[in-house]
C-alpha cells in the first residue's frame, strides 16, 4: 500500500493531482490517507507524528511522506528504506525519527532521476509520486542508476531531541498531540503547558466534564484534552507551544 503523510491539506487540488499519478502508475495499490495536514512546512515537529504512526503499517509499505518548504531548493529526494519499509520524500529531517529508532539498519538513496515534466514547486507530484508508485509495484533502487546510495548518517539531524517538548499537531476535536511519547515521561512528573499544570487521566471518562487533562494517546504520544471539550481553546494552545515536563 502507499500513505500518504503530507502539509497537502484538503481543500484544493493537490491531493488529487498526487493520486492520478499513483493510481496511473500503481494500479490496484491501495492508497491509505494518513495524514493531510501534518505540521505545515514544519519538518522537524512531523518526523516525531510520523514516526508515531509507522509501526501499524505492514512491511513493504510505501509512505508518501512530504511536508517540503525547500521544494526546489539545495535538500535532496530521496528514499529511505527502514524495517521493511520505504519513505519518499526531502532530505529535510522528516525522516530523522524513523533512522533513530529502526530495529534494523536504515538505507538511504538520493533520487536522481527527473521527470520530462519538474515543476519547481510541485516535487510531490512530479517526482515523490512517480517514485512512490515504482516503489509500490515492486521496482527497487539497488542496482538503478536512477538512484545513488548515500551513508545514511548524511541525512541524520543528531542535535534533534528523542522526544520534542512541544505541541505539534491539533486534531479536529481540539486535541493536541505532543512530540513526546508518554512512555519517555518519568514517573510521578508533573506536566506544565501555557502556564499551568495539567493532571494525568488515563481516559476521557476519568476527567469531570470540562477539565483539562493529559493522556498517552492511541500512538504513544502524550496528548492534551478537555472532556467533551476542546483543548486547545481551553488550554490556549498552538502548535509550537511548548510543554513542561518538572521531575518530582
Amino acid at each position: 500500500m502507499i500513505v500518504l503523510f503530507t502539509d497537502f491539506g484538503l481543500n484544493g487540488p493537490y491531493l488529487g493531482q498526487v493520486k492520478n499519478i499513483l493510481y496511473r502508475q500503481a494500479p490496484g495499490v491501495p492508497i491509505i490517507d494518513l495524514f493531510a495536514n501534518a505540521p505545515a512546512c514544519n519538518p522537524k515537529a512531523a518526523a516525531y507524528l510520523l514516526a508515531a504512526y509507522v509501526d501499524e503499517f505492514p512491511k513493504d509499505t510505501v509512505f508518501f511522506a512530504v511536508v517540503d518548504p525547500g521544494v526546489g531548493g539545495e535538500r535532496a529526494p530521496g528514499v529511505l528504506e527502514a524495517d521493511g519499509r520505504w519513505y519518499v520524500g526531502p532530505d529535510n529531517g522528516i525522516f530523522e525519527l524513523i533512522i533513530r529508532r529502526a530495529k534494523g539498519t536504515p538505507r538511504w538513496w538520493e533520487i536522481q532521476w527527473r521527470p520530462e515534466r519538474l515543476s519547481e514547486t510541485f516535487h510531490g507530484r512530479d517526482l515523490f509520486a512517480p517514485v512512490s508508485a515504482r516503489l509500490a509495484i515492486g521496482g527497487k533502487p539497488d542496482g538503478n542508476e536512477d538512484f545513488i546510495e548515500h551513508p545514511v548518517d548524511q541525512v541524520r539531524r543528531s542535535d534533534w531531541p528523542d522526544d520534542l517538548a512541544e505541541v505539534i499537531y491539533i486534531d479536529d476535536f481540539g486535541n493536541a498531540m505532543t512530540g513526546l511519547r508518554a512512555a519517555a515521561v518519568p514517573e510521578g512528573s508533573e506536566i506544565a503547558v501555557s502556564g499551568r499544570v495539567i493532571p494525568k487521566a488515563r481516559k476521557f471518562s476519568d476527567a469531570s466534564r470540562g477539565e483539562a487533562f493529559w493522556y498517552e494517546n492511541a500512538n504513544g504520544l502524550l496528548e492534551f484534552s478537555v472532556n467533551q471539550g476542546r483543548a486547545e481553546i481551553l488550554l490556549n494552545l498552538n502548535p509550537g507551544i511548548q510543554v513542561d515536563v518538572r521531575k518530582m
